[in-house]
């Protein structure tokens, strides 16, 4: 006997729980090719755009930034497009940032988790049909009945379940793994912006010093010259 053979004496609420296993299959390789884009070494990447902003080079921090093409660096773009700003303006743009890839991460997560759920109580509903069908047999033939009349209902009972927990579990499993992968992103890009707001401050000090010293040359000059 084939496992379609199975497949379809599992009755209809089979085909529900293959839609469930075709659509948790779906999110699963979507979450894994987009985790596996994220991955990126933050220290190195932020002692890169110190360097450069170092050297008050901000232009090409931000072609860096989009060139990498990486979430930490799309957050890192955010607040260096806003580095003639206020520093504050600068940490409301990562901060808006991150909120944003995080959400990109996350997304799908929810509805893993609901499959995870739904799936094995789709098998127990199977389970509860079969067995309705098997006493409905019963009924029918006022009590004396053939085991093999009875059959049908107790595969039906005895598949969905079984196929219901081989969907749920591997779901279950997996979300937890990839929820623990983006928690771990979580973490690694909120060290690395706490990072980059402190180079960020310290780079606008440094700028907003060199406009009031020019600021004052020039005042100096103008009062030599008068």
């Amino acid at each position: 006997m084939t496992l379609f053979d199975l497949f379809l004496k599992g009755g209809p609420i089979m085909w529900f729980i293959l839609a469930t296993s075709l659509l948790a299959t779906y999110l699963v390789v979507q979450k894994l090719i987009t985790l596996s884009r994220v991955k990126v070494d933050g220290a190195k990447f932020i002692l890169e755009i110190r360097s450069v902003l170092g050297s008050g080079d901000v232009k090409t921090a931000v072609s860096i930034c989009s060139k990498a093409g990486t979430p930490l660096a799309r957050i890192l773009r955010a607040g260096l497009l806003k580095m003639k700003g206020a520093h504050q303006e600068v940490k409301d743009a990562v901060e808006s940032a991150a909120r944003m890839e995080v959400y990109r991460l996350e997304r799908g997560l929810g509805l893993l988790a609901s499959i995870a759920g739904i799936a094995p109580l789709l098998g127990f509903l199977g389970t509860v049909t079969g067995m309705i069908g098997a006493f409905r047999v019963i009924e029918i033939n006022e009590g004396v009945v053939n085991p093999q009349l009875l059959a049908s209902g107790i595969w039906e009972a005895l598949l969905t379940t079984a196929f219901g927990l081989m969907v749920g579990i591997p779901a279950y499993f997996i979300y937890n793994y990839l929820v623990t992968r983006v928690s771990n992103f979580v973490f690694e890009t909120e060290s690395s912006c706490n990072d980059f707001l402190d180079i960020a401050l310290v780079e606008q000090r440094k700028a907003q010093i060199a406009v009031k010293k020019a600021r004052m040359a020039r005042e100096a000059a103008q009062g030599k010259t008068s």
